[in-house]
Order: structure tokens, then sequence, then C-alpha cells
């Protein structure tokens, strides 16, 4: 028995060894894998990372973009381009007008990214014609066919196109149409038949400047655009990508641009190269052997130069003593005096500011006065006790006390004889509403020089005068119509009757008149 759990112990630690065992072979075997997965990634990334190396000999940009004799470096341009130090207008705004700008030497790397940032600015809202970005196999001409360059072209032509010449209002659009040399640009068509891809953007009368980023890369192509409407680097947007594009190589950059019978101006702010390389394919710009020794030889005679200037400069001023380094840097004394210079220096311009906007005060204050006293000129000053005389020697672009009391009194007397004609209006309105209601109730009793009774009466009387007329008229006919003559008695005259029935009209109509106006008066006693 003591043999056999000997034995059955020996058999369980092996056990145990071989479990531990087995354990660190998987945790060897994972860490190894990891380490595997790991590397592949390393190298899958770095497969696809890309070196970027600025060219300065196939960029420019501000300030000082262009030298004082008007070239750009290593740049050269014509037509109607004109270069500043801030910007290339490639062809401004008038009618007709072409220029270009291309690089001196072609490049001497097969990939690349170019930045442009650009303007195209005009009155109108549709503007012509547009500008054009070139990669190609030679430089083209200055006042060419194709946005004021060259037609059959051998290369990439990408286009911003403003106008539209197709009349399917798709403009302004951007398209990238590569050639061979033997095709002409379909200008009536704007290259629709041609073009290898593009996109419908606006790039015209932006806040900012617009930008176009052109990549070439393995035969892909990819241009990414800024609408302008920002100056934030982030917010290009994808235009267009096409691949198998294949390119010549040791081409030229260029810039051109045209205007038609609509103009704007198309200036192009900067143009920035970058060539692409993978990891291990960086081209390293090792000077030659002979021009190398050349460039040394040089700068050792520079050397030399430099340093027997300095020995002879000892010589001639033994007195000289080496600077003292600590003279180039401040001490606390002077960093405390220099605070406090900055301190007062800043109160003094916030106190120069105050006086300014002082004077600015009392400048228009003294406008107001004067155009106050202007007004009121030609009011005379009351003569009451109080009030000072105005003087005779007085500044006349200021108002005078007197002044403003003859304005207020002024003001006084006006709204007083606005208050009067206002309840003189209301007492007037009282008195129409009154008579329009005694003629509401009683029309033929009113106090009038010509009522209804009174117009009454003279037509009675009118009437009565006019039959008397007529019967005397008759009894004159009747008269005259007599066979025999009157007997000559003594009777009464046609006048004497006219008289007599007249006084008596005169009479009942005063008769009249008196009576209506006693009724009148019982009336508003009543």
């Amino acid at each position: 028995s003591g043999v056999f759990v000997s034995v059955r112990l020996a058999t369980s630690k092996s056990d145990c060894a071989r479990v531990v065992n087995m354990e660190r072979l998987g945790l060897y075997l994972k860490s190894k894998l990891l380490v595997l997965i790991f590397a592949i990634l390393l190298n899958f990334v770095n497969a696809n990372l890309v070196h970027k190396k600025f060219e300065y000999k196939y960029s420019f940009k501000p300030p000082y973009l262009a030298q004082k004799d008007g070239s750009v470096p290593f740049w050269e341009y014509g037509g109607n381009a004109i270069a500043s130090s801030e910007n290339v207008r490639i062809a401004p705004s008038l009618r007709s007008q072409k220029g270009a700008i291309w690089t001196k030497t072609p490049i001497n790397f097969d990939w690349w990214d170019v930045d442009i940032a650009f303007r195209i600015t005009g009155r109108g809202r549709v503007g012509a014609d547009g500008l054009a970005f070139w990669y190609t196999q030679s430089k083209g001409a200055y006042d060419g066919d194709v946005f004021g360059s060259s037609d059959q072209w051998v290369g990439l032509g990408l286009f911003f196109d403003s106008f539209d010449n197709d009349g399917k209002h798709n403009n302004p659009y951007i398209m990238a149409v590569l050639n061979d040399g033997t095709k002409q640009f379909a200008h009536q068509l704007d290259g629709s038949n041609q073009l290898l891809a593009g996109c419908l953007r606006d790039f015209r009368n932006k806040p900012f400047p617009t930008r176009a980023r052109i990549e070439y890369y393995q035969n892909i192509l990819t241009v990414l655009f800024h609408n302008g409407m920002t100056n934030s680097d982030q917010d290009y947007e994808v235009c267009l990508r096409a691949e198998n594009v294949v390119l010549p190589k040791n081409g030229y950059f260029g810039i051109s641009a045209a205007t038609g019978g609509l103009a704007d101006d198309h200036d192009v702010i900067h143009f920035l190269t970058n060539s692409l390389h993978l990891p291990g394919q960086v081209t390293s710009n090792a000077v030659p052997g002979e021009e190398q020794q050349k460039l040394t030889q040089e700068y050792q005679d520079y050397q030399k130069k430099l340093e027997q200037q300095k020995a002879d400069y000892r010589k001639e001023h033994p007195d000289q003593k080496e600077p003292d380094l600590d003279d180039w840097f401040e001490t606390d004394s002077q960093r405390e005096l220099r605070q406090i210079f900055q301190g007062q220096n800043q109160i003094f311009q916030v106190i120069k500011e105050l006086n300014n906007k002082l004077d600015e005060v009392v400048g228009r204050q003294e406008r107001t006065m004067s155009l106050i006293s202007q007004q009121g000129g030609g009011v005379a000053a009351p003569s009451a006790a109080g009030h000072a005389p105005p003087p005779q020697g007085g500044f006349i672009d200021t108002i005078r006390r007197h002044e403003v009391d003859a304005v207020f009194n002024n003001q006084n007397q006006m709204l007083n004889a606005v208050r009067e004609i206002r309840q003189f209006i209301l007492e007037l309105k009282t008195r129409a509403d009154t008579i329009i209601n005694n003629q509401a109730k009683q029309p033929t009793a009113q106090v009038q020089s010509l009522g209804y009774d009174t117009q009454s009466l003279i037509s009675e009387m009118r009437d009565g005068l006019n039959h008397v007329k007529q019967s005397v008229g008759q009894v004159a006919q009747k008269i005259d119509q007599a066979p025999g003559g009157c007997p000559t008695v003594s009777c009464v005259s046609v006048t004497t009757i006219l008289v007599v029935a007249v006084v008596q009209l005169v009479i009942i109509l005063g008769y009249n008149m008196y009576r209506d106006s006693k009724e009148n008066q019982a009336k508003k006693f009543y």
C-alpha cells in the first residue's frame, strides 16, 4: 500500500508539471501570434504611408511673390497676366483677355500634390470664361483658345468653367479633361463629351479664397474642393476621383485664364507643390561629386576670408573687448522698468483715446448749439425782469440764455394758442350738433334769416303778384276791346292799385316775420 501511494503521488506530480508546461506553451504561442499580427499591420501601414516633400521650385506664395523687376522665381508668365507681391492676376476683368503662368523646368518626380488658392470675382451674376490648371508634357501658349492656353495638349487639364456655353444651366462647373494631343476641346458643349469626371460647384464671389487640392498618386487622380465660405482648412470636400489615369512624366505645371464678352478677375494667391514618395523610394537630392567639391571649396574660401577679416579687425581695434554675454539678457530691474513703461504707455493710449472721444463729443455739442442758435436767431429776446440782455460781443456759434428763454416763451405761446383754437373748434362743433338736432326735431321752427316759413311766404307773395298782374292785364284787354269809348269819369288808376297791393303784401310779410320771432322767443323761454 505504501508503494501504491508513492506511485500515485509521483503520477499526480508529473501530471501537474505537464499541465503547467502546456499553459506556458500556449502563452508563448499567443505572444508570438500577436507579435506576428502587429508586424503585419505595421508593414501594411508603412506600405500605405506617403511621404510629402515641399518643392519650392514649383511653387509660389505671398508675401514677396514677385520680385522688384516683376518676375516670379522659377516661373514665367505672359499674355495679360500681372504679377504682384500678393497674387498673380492671370486675366483681368476686361473683355477678351488671356494669360498664363508656367514653370520654367519640368518636374523630376512621378507623384505630386498641388494646393491652389484663387479668387474669381466679378460684378455680374454670370462670369466668363474661367480658370484652368495644367499638367502637360510641354508648355502651353499664353493666349491660346482653351482658357488662355493651347488646344490639343498632352496631359491633364482641370477646368473651372464659369460660363454656360451649352445652355444646360450646369455652370459653374469643375471638370478634368485628358488629351493625347489629337483632340480639340469642344467649347460649344463645355467639354461634356470629353471630360473624365467633374462636379458642380460655385467658386465665384466668395468671402474667402477658393481652394483646390489636386493629388496624383499611383495613377489615381483626386480633386478636393474648398468653397471659400469659411477660412478653415478642414472644410474640403471631394469633387472627383478617377483611377487608371496615366500622365506623361517630367511634365510642366501651369495656370491659365481667359475672359470673353463677360469678364471676371482671375487671381491666383498661392500654388504649393509637394512631391509624394513611398518610404523606401524617397530620392536623395545629393549633389554630384564634382559640384560637391566645388561647393565645399567655395565654403572653405569664404571661411578663410571671414577669419582673416576678424584677425584684421582685432589688430586695428586692440582695445575692443569681447562682448559680454550677459549684456544680451535683461536684468530684473530692466524687466521691471520695461513692464512699468509698457503699463504707462497703455495708460497714455487709453487717455489719448478718451481725449479724442471727448473732443468729438464737444464738437458735436457745439455744432448742435450752433444749429439751434441759427434757427432761433430771428426771435426777439424777452424784456421781462430777471433776464439779462444779450451780450454784444459773444460767440456767434453758441446759444445764449435769453435765446433759450425766448424759444421757451414762444413754445408756451404756441401751446396756449393751440389750446384756444381747440376750445373754439369744440364750441363750434357743439353748436353745430345742437342746430342739427333742432332741425331734426322741428324743421319749421328754426331761427334763420331765410327759414322754411319765410320761403313759403315769399312764394305766396310771388304767386299773388303774378295773379294781380294777370288780372290787371285781362282788365286792360277788356277795356281795349270795348266797342265804344267810355264816358269820362274819375276812376282809380292801375298804378294806384299796384301800390296798394304792394303795401298790403309788405304789411302781411312784416306781420308774419314779427309773429315768427315772437314764437321763437317763446320757445327759447320754455
